[in-house]
């Protein structure tokens, strides 16, 4: 599915190495008919030099055939009602303004990725605070292995 979704991105390999961690992800998966319409992973994350619980979006997709039905954005509901559950505080994404503003993120300008963005990618990252959280916090958004890519956060 990934590589319909985004043929201009190898995911993959990124998705595998999430899912085959459990320890460090959150994965839902929407299905119609037996047949997967869409996926969501969440990373668990620290912003350093804080003890703010953390999590990271991504990668998000939907099968060509299943998109603009709301699927993703109830990927992301879900994900963040769970995650809100288990007092996650702050989630972080690195995608378009436009469709995460819809979900409730924001841009971030506080914490930083893990590895500096291109100029015209800062509008890209987001966060959202859940719950009781809601000052912001400053720092540098730790991220597992997985994202340690620098390919993953550079056009």
């Amino acid at each position: 599915m990934y590589p319909l979704a985004f043929p201009e991105e190898d995911l993959v390999p990124l998705v595998r190495g999430l899912l085959a961690d459990p320890g460090v992800v959150m994965s839902l998966v929407a299905t119609i008919k037996g047949e997967i319409a869409g996926h969501v992973a969440f990373a668990t994350c620290a912003v350093e030099g804080t003890n703010l619980a953390a999590s990271l979006l991504g990668p998000l997709a939907v099968a060509p055939d299943y998109q603009r039905r709301g699927i993703g954005s109830a990927l992301v509901h879900k994900g963040l009602e769970k995650l809100g559950d288990a007092d996650v505080d702050v989630v972080f994404v690195l995608g378009d303004p436009a469709y995460y503003a819809r979900l409730g993120f924001r841009q971030d300008s506080q914490v930083q990725p893990p590895y500096p963005l291109p100029a015209e990618w800062y509008v890209a990252w987001q966060s959202q605070y859940l719950g009781a959280a809601t000052s912001a916090a400053t720092g540098k958004l730790a991220v597992p292995s997985q994202w340690l890519d620098p390919a993953l956060w550079a056009p």
